[in-house]
């Protein structure tokens, strides 16, 4: 990936792409915690409009479980892959995430313990994932992340997956597939409504670098975030504010 100065603004999302949407950092400011981030009302109705507009080829991409972004955003109830290409919905096929081991549940234990010492850091249940936050708690990040690295022997076949300001203990994959976002867009573009489309996906952090890849991949159109930084995306966007202005717009 080369190094990013300077990224134009992506072009406006006609008729013929399908849409991706990261959700946190992208769609919607981060909190403290994950739990107290605010939706606003025009951004559940561009959303409405551009998934009638795109005959349903908008889909959420996320870190968070289906089963939260659901509780966030719908309506409208859209296409969604959860916990980074671990669990997918589209239509009333559903594909879950992994059970997860015993091992997970003594290490949610100790995680919470070693959080406890810090005010403001979270350890996030996701089921078949732990999270470990410390956006409120910056002085807890570097004992969260020995943590997790020293957790992650116990857990066979899970890797580590960092982000902003967290740490997540993962599947690395499903049913024997690679799972992250890039394999989730992917997967949609394979069915209708998706499938024929231009892809364009949005996204903020390094969780998101697979998607860009995936969408690159199909001559798509891949966009960054937030701050520049080096990245495999074509394309930025300074905020949320702006992804609601992009989107806006197209709807």
């Amino acid at each position: 990936m080369a190094a990013i100065t300077a990224l134009p603004p992506p072009p406006p999302i006609d008729d013929g792409c399908a849409l991706f949407l990261d959700v946190d950092g992208t769609l919607l400011e981060f909190a403290p915690r994950p739990d107290e981030v605010e939706v606003p009302q025009q951004l559940r109705e561009a959303l409405a409009a551009l998934h009638a507009r795109l005959q349903g080829a908008v889909a959420l991409v996320s870190g968070r479980s289906i089963a939260v972004l659901d509780i966030l955003l719908a309506p409208p109830r859209l296409p969604a892959s959860g916990l980074h290409g671990l669990e997918r919905r589209h239509g009333r096929r559903i594909h879950h995430a992994p059970r997860a081991p015993e091992a997970l549940d003594r290490v949610r234990s100790e995680a919470v313990r070693v959080a406890a010492r810090h005010p403001g850091a979270v350890v996030e249940d996701k089921g078949a994932a732990l999270a470990l936050h410390w956006r409120a708690a910056p002085q807890a990040g570097g004992e969260l992340q020995a943590f997790a690295r020293a957790a992650l022997p116990r857990l066979p076949g899970y890797r580590l997956q960092p982000g902003n300001d967290v740490i997540e203990l993962r599947p690395a994959v499903r049913r024997g597939v690679r799972a992250d976002k890039g394999a989730a867009i992917l997967a949609f573009m394979q069915e209708p409504p998706f499938a024929g489309r231009r892809p364009v996906f949005a996204g903020d952090d390094i969780t998101d670098e697979a998607g860009f890849a995936a969408v690159n991949s199909r001559g798509g159109i891949s966009v960054l975030v937030g701050p520049p930084r080096e990245s495999a995306a074509h394309f930025a966007l300074a905020g949320t504010a702006e992804v609601h202005a992009w989107i806006g717009a197209s709807a």
